[in-house]
């Protein structure tokens, strides 16, 4: 249920509240393309901005919006807990397909801390569970081992790895084998993810490219060596897109090419700011080069 170009989803803002009608038109745009799911409210979503009643009625009217066209994996992490449980039972009882739970941020639990806090949530809730492994913006990084007892669990099903580690698929299929679902975090090693024995990617360029996104995870994880050379091409046009999204702090670039895109503005909420000058004449040169403007 869980593989191909599933976009990160942004949140548009529009006089600091959300824009409910460009998040329609967005989703629409994204599933039209071929994107495979939606993850709302995920960091690309600016989720530690939102508040409570907005995190779910975004995941609410993301579910509507989608009708079931593809599948919907709810952000529904936190540092907090009570509050991931109360998130994801949320999500499952407006009907999303699963949670994308990341590692508790800032309070730097031990290992043995971060099991205890998704069998906690597992034991709350009856959804598919994807861990978000981010050590980059979490701080600590979920071992191999602890994922394998996680996996255990009745509703732990894969991983989002953003370690930026690609040795980590391998270790992580050997461990857990081909039906622990591995999608990356990171667009710009997603060819050479999937080779090792993933399965897609939960993207930030997906925003903005879902067809070259969607067709080269098509492609990429495919055996026939004409789609991988296919893909490798996709990928060649796709690396430009990947690094212009990460010039400034994610998601300010992304949202900046949705405002070129005419999918909606580009603000964001402090602390996050608008990209300089110099970054919208980068985004914007690389999106005429790979032709999406």
């Amino acid at each position: 249920m869980f593989f191909g170009s599933i976009p990160a989803l942004i949140t548009p803002f529009r006089g600091y509240e959300v824009d409910y009608n460009s998040l329609d038109k967005t989703i629409n745009y994204l599933i039209s393309n071929g994107s495979n799911g939606i993850v709302p409210c995920g960091t690309t979503g600016e989720s530690p901005t939102l508040s409570h009643q907005e995190h779910k009625k975004i995941i609410e009217e993301t579910i509507r919006i989608v009708d079931k066209r593809v599948p919907v994996i709810a952000g529904t992490g936190s540092n907090n807990t009570a509050e991931a449980i109360d998130y994801t039972k949320h999500a499952e009882n407006s009907g999303a397909n699963a949670a994308l739970v990341v590692t508790p941020y800032y309070n730097k639990p031990t290992q043995e801390g971060l099991y205890q806090h998704y069998k906690a949530i597992n034991d709350k809730c009856g959804i598919p569970i994807i861990i978000y492994n981010i050590p980059s913006r979490s701080v600590i990084d979920m071992s191999v081992d602890t994922m394998a007892r996680l996996f255990e669990l009745k509703n732990i099903v894969g991983v989002k790895d953003a370690t930026g580690n690609l040795d980590r698929v391998d270790q992580q299929l050997s461990k857990m084998g081909k039906e622990f679902i591995q999608m990356t975090g990171n667009d710009e090693n997603a060819f050479e993810f999937n080779k090792r024995g993933g399965v897609g990617a939960i993207s930030v360029t997906a925003n903005i490219a879902p067809k070259l996104c969607s067709d080269f995870q098509k492609f990429s994880v495919s055996q026939n060596e004409n789609d991988i050379i296919e893909a490798k091409k996709l990928d060649d046009i796709l690396q430009p897109v990947h690094d212009a999204m990460f010039v400034e702090s994610n998601p300010s670039p992304v949202k900046f090419a949705a405002k070129l895109m005419n999918l909606c503005d580009d603000e964001v909420r402090l602390p996050l700011v608008k990209v300089t000058y110099k970054t919208q004449k980068i985004v914007k040169e690389t999106l005429q080069s790979a032709k999406l403007i």
